[in-house]
This record gives structure tokens, C-alpha cells and sequence, in this order.
């Protein structure tokens, strides 16, 4: 069957994008590049084998996409994470992120509503329940009102697919909201590359790990947990690259129990920035140079997943460790740096 990855050279995409090929997919990838490397596809081939074809354009020419729909009219499937991802950028830019968040949405929308039976995989996030009031969080938490235009992005997402399911009876779509993804493909061939100075933790921690950069910020250590740092849940990359695979298997098969389902992916256990910072020094065997600062507003005090829907519906579960994940974003980072 054909696949189609919206920013599928995209860090989590680029990974999904390897395990629908070792699953036998055809996968047809659609990235604009302005946050991804053509070098990506690359990787991708010396990781499957195979090269998946690739379209280059911008989502937010309507134009392109019904082009795009009318040459390749035999997708089964989308898998879309084409989005503009940072939460502070998104609080200075609040229309470049609704504009390319919910615009592409639209447009990608329409035109599957058009096939017989599309299935449709939504990448979401756990910022859409905010500081949630009990841990871990369940898919029944509430959804609270956004902390940035980002946040605001993938709630809504979610109702624009919610609603457009109602009345399309015929399209199937799964939201699967990620909790903090980070690592690198075991081969070496592909991981995070972020452009410009990072905004997640873990890359940011392995460039300062190598020397790009001087010292890491902790936002607080005064916060009502253990050792006073925030918790997250942590999620080898790889693990969530083959969820959006048992997803896709889901509706494709027409297992799905309603034709709008939602799924939190992460690993079921929360760990401090020091708790992450302690990893890194243990696999890479050196001391990082970090310094506690103040609070960064936004920042939830902790997030973390129950897992056990995705676990028992999706037949799927987190493998990798934190120290895994870490651990092959070290070598990534030593890999990148080497090339560079």
C-alpha cells in the first residue's frame, strides 16, 4: 500500500518513514526542507534499502496539494507531522503557526474526505493537557487551554479532524499525542538535526556534551518534585516511529472501534532534566557543564503517560531505557559533529 509522510524527513517522520518501508509499505514523502536535510533520504536508503519517493513543495499551496492528490490518487494512508513544532517561536509568530498547523490540516482533510476509506494519522502532543491534575495522564484528562500558540495548534487540530470525522463517516483517523521524543536511529544513518540553537532538552545536552555549545540552562530546581528540576516522559524515537506504524495497521485493517481514536505514546515513567542530565553523563562517561537558572514560563511541572491504552489496543509498547535513548543520541551527535 502507498503511504504518504507529510515532513517525513522531519526527525520523528524520517524514523516512521524507515519502519513503514521494513514493513513493506511504498511510502511517498512531501517536505518543504525548511526544517529537514535532503541528505536525510540518504539515510533512510542505507538504513531499508529502498528510497521512498520524494516530493519537495511547501503544504500551504492548496494548488499543490489537489495536484499532489490527483497524481498519486492510490494513498490508502497519510501519516502527517508536517508542522512548525516550536513553543516559543510559536508565542512571537502566532500566524505562521496557525497558518501552517491548521491551514495544511484543512487542506490535507479535504482532500481525503474525497477517497473511499482514508486512514489519517494525526501527530498530536501531550501539551494539549497542560498541567494535568493527576499523574500519569490517561486519554480522558481534560484538555486545558493552551499555554502557547503551538499548544493551541494541536488542540484544535484535533477538533478539526474530530468534527470532520463526524460527518465523514468513511475516514478513519487515529491522534496519537506524543509525550517527549528523543534518541537516534541504532545504525547512526539518522536523528535529530535541528537547525539553529535547539529548543529540546536532549539535543541541546548532547551539543554542549561535544563543545558546540558553552553550558546547558536548567529552568528551576525549585519545583514541587524530587530534586526540584521538571519531569517528562522520555520516548526513544524509535518506539514511536513503529506506534505510527501499529496505528496506521489499525484502521487499514479496520480494527478501529470508532472512526476518531486517540492514543498517548510515551513510556509510562517521568524523569527530571538532572535524572536526563545523570543519564548522559553515564553513557557518554563525561560531565556536563550546566548551570540552574531561573523558571521558563510555559513549563509544566510534570508530565507523564499511562500507557496502558496503546499498550493493550495497539498491541505496542516502549522498549528502549532513557540510557538507550541517550546513548544513541550521544553517538548520533558524535557522528553529526564528525561529518560536519
Amino acid at each position: 500500500m502507498k503511504i504518504l509522510v507529510t515532513g517525513g524527513l522531519g526527525f520523528i517522520g524520517s524514523h516512521t518513514v524507515v519502519e513503514l518501508q521494513n514493513e513493506g509499505f511504498e511510502v511517498v514523502v512531501v517536505d518543504n526542507l525548511s526544517n529537514s536535510s535532503i541528505d536525510v533520504l540518504d539515510g533512510i536508503e542505507a538504513i531499508t534499502g529502498k528510497k521512498p519517493i520524494f516530493e519537495e513543495f511547501d503544504l500551504r499551496e492548496k494548488p499543490r496539494v489537489q495536484a499532489f492528490f490527483q497524481k498519486h490518487d492510490d494513498i490508502a494512508g497519510v501519516i502527517h507531522f508536517a508542522a512548525s513544532k516550536a513553543v516559543g517561536e510559536s508565542v512571537e509568530k502566532p500566524l505562521q503557526y496557525y497558518e501552517n498547523n491548521l491551514g495544511v490540516l484543512v487542506y490535507m482533510l479535504q482532500e481525503l474526505k474525497k477517497k473511499h476509506g482514508a486512514s489519517f494519522i494525526f501527530s498530536s502532543s501531550c501539551t494539549v493537557y497542560g498541567q494535568a491534575d493527576k499523574m500519569p495522564i490517561t486519554e480522558a484528562a481534560p484538555v486545558k487551554p493552551a499555554e502557547s500558540p503551538y499548544g493551541n495548534t494541536k488542540q484544535v487540530g484535533e477538533e478539526i479532524i474530530r468534527d470532520t470525522c463526524k460527518v465523514n463517516q468513511d475516514l478513519n483517523a487515529i491522534a496519537l499525542r506524543y509525550f517527549n521524543p528523543i534518541g537516534a536511529h541504532p545504525s547512526g544513518k539518522i536523528g535529530e538535526l535541528p537547525i539553529g540553537v535547539p529548543q529540546n532538552l536532549v539535543p541541546f545536552i548532547t551539543q554542549t556534551g561535544i563543545g558546540l555549545r558553552e553550558q546547558l540552562s536548567v529552568f528551576g530546581d525549585d519545583y514541587p518534585t524530587e530534586d526540584g528540576t521538571c519531569i517528562r516522559d522520555y520516548i526513544h524515537v524509535v518506539d514511536l516511529a513503529k506506534a505510527h506504524v501499529a496505528a496506521l495497521q489499525r484502521l487499514l485493517a479496520g480494527k478501529n472501534e470508532t472512526n476518531y481514536e486517540v492514543f498517548n505514546l510515551g513510556t509510562g515513567k517521568g524523569s527530571s532534566v538532572l535524572e536526563v542530565i545523570h543519564s548522559f553523563e553515564r553513557v557518554s562517561g563525561k560531565k556536563l557543564n550546566y548551570k540552574i537558572v531561573d523558571r521558563r514560563a510555559g513549563d509544566v511541572i510534570q508530565a507523564y503517560a499511562d500507557t496502558k491504552k496503546a499498550n493493550k489496543v495497539l498491541g505496542w509498547k516502549a522498549q528502549s531505557s532513557l540510557d538507550d535513548a541517550m546513548k544513541s543520541a550521544w553517538e548520533w551527535e558524535k557522528i553529526v559533529r564528525s561529518s560536519s
